[in-house]
C-alpha cells in the first residue's frame, strides 16, 4: 500500500499533470516538503512539464516559493523557459518571479529560452524586463546563443529590441557571427551581416575568423555568403599562421577544400606556420571524415566556446 506523500509518488503525479490524485496525496500527507534528487521541488516538475493549473496549485494552496532553486540553482522560471511553456512562464512572471535569475553557469531563464527558438516565450520574458546583455560564465550572451541556434525571426527581435546586442564577445573573443558560422546557421548569418557592423574577418583570441570557423565545418553556403557579402578573405590567418585551406584539412572536410582549390583558387601548397601544407594538416591524427551536418569536435587551443 502507498503511504501518502511519498516523494516518488508525488513527482510522478506532477510530471503525469494528475492535479486531482496530487491534490488528495498532499492532503494525506499534511505538507509538501518533500525534495527530489537534484534538489527540485514540486513546483520545478511542474513547470518542467507545462502543467500551470499545477503550479497555481502549488503556489496559491500550499504557499511554495517560486523561487526555490535546486542544486543546479535553477528555478521553476529557468524550467518553463527551457521547455517553452508559455502559460507557466507568464504565471511565473505574474506571481513576481524574478527574470533574471541565475542558474548554474550563470544562465537566465531567456538564455533558456533562447535555446527552444519560442519567441512567444523570449518576448514575454524581455517584456517583464529579462535583460539580452547578460552574459553567462562564458561570456555568452541571449544573442550567442540565439545565433546558434538559427532561429531568423529571434534574431532579429533580439536585435530589435536591444541594438547593441551584436557588440559582444565571449571569453574567448567569438562573436555570434563565428558562433552561427561554425553551426552553419545560414539565415542567422544572413541576418547578422544586414543589421550588425561585424569588421571583415573579425578575429577570436586564436585568430580564427568566421570563415574559417564555416569552412572547418563544411558550410559551404555560409561561407560563400562570407566571401560575397562581407570579403572575407581566405588568406587570413590564426594565431599558429594557419588559413582557411589548412583548418578544413585538419578536420577532413573535402568538399570545402574543393570549394577553395577549384573554385577560388587557393593554393594547395601554401604554408602555415612551421612550413606545413595542407596536406600535412590532413595527415594529423584530429583529422576524422566530419559531416557538414554535424556540431563540430573541434576546439580551439585557447579554451572554450563556440
Amino acid at each position: 500500500m502507498a503511504v501518502a506523500g511519498d516523494p516518488r509518488r508525488l513527482y510522478r503525479l506532477a510530471q503525469k499533470g494528475q492535479l486531482c490524485a496530487l491534490r488528495e496525496e498532499l492532503r494525506g500527507a499534511g505538507g509538501v516538503g518533500c525534495v527530489g534528487p537534484a534538489g527540485d521541488t514540486l513546483l520545478h516538475c511542474a513547470a518542467r512539464h507545462g502543467h500551470r493549473d499545477m503550479l497555481a496549485y502549488l503556489v496559491e494552496s500550499w504557499d511554495m516559493d517560486i523561487e526555490a532553486a535546486n542544486r543546479d540553482y535553477k528555478r521553476p522560471l529557468h524550467e518553463a523557459a527551457s521547455m517553452g511553456h508559455r502559460d507557466c512562464v507568464r504565471y511565473l512572471l505574474g506571481r513576481g518571479a524574478s527574470v533574471d535569475c541565475l542558474k548554474k553557469a550563470d544562465w537566465t531563464p531567456l538564455m533558456m529560452a533562447c535555446t527552444r527558438r519560442n519567441l512567444e516565450v523570449i518576448r514575454d520574458l524581455v517584456e517583464h524586463g529579462a535583460n539580452p546583455l547578460l552574459k553567462n560564465k562564458d561570456g555568452w550572451n541571449s544573442v550567442h546563443i540565439a545565433s546558434r541556434e538559427g532561429d531568423p525571426v529571434i534574431l532579429q527581435y533580439l536585435l530589435a529590441v536591444c541594438p547593441d546586442a551584436w557588440k559582444t564577445e565571449s571569453k574567448v573573443g567569438r562573436t555570434p557571427l563565428h558562433t552561427a558560422a561554425m553551426h552553419g546557421c545560414l539565415e542567422a548569418v544572413k541576418v547578422l551581416l544586414k543589421r550588425c557592423q561585424y569588421q571583415p574577418d573579425c578575429r577570436d583570441r586564436c585568430g580564427s575568423t568566421p570563415l574559417m570557423d564555416a569552412l572547418q565545418c563544411g558550410h559551404i553556403d555560409v561561407a560563400r555568403l562570407l566571401l560575397e557579402q562581407h570579403q572575407a578573405s581566405t588568406s587570413a590567418q590564426d594565431s599558429l599562421g594557419a588559413q582557411a585551406i589548412h583548418r578544413a584539412a585538419l578536420t577532413g572536410q573535402n568538399e570545402a577544400i574543393r570549394f577553395l582549390v577549384s573554385e577560388l583558387g587557393t593554393d594547395v601548397d601554401v604554408r602555415a606556420a612551421g612550413h606545413l601544407t595542407a596536406l600535412h594538416y590532413a595527415a594529423k591524427p584530429c583529422t576524422w571524415p566530419a559531416r557538414a551536418s554535424t556540431r563540430p569536435v573541434w576546439r580551439c587551443s585557447c579554451g572554450p566556446g563556440c
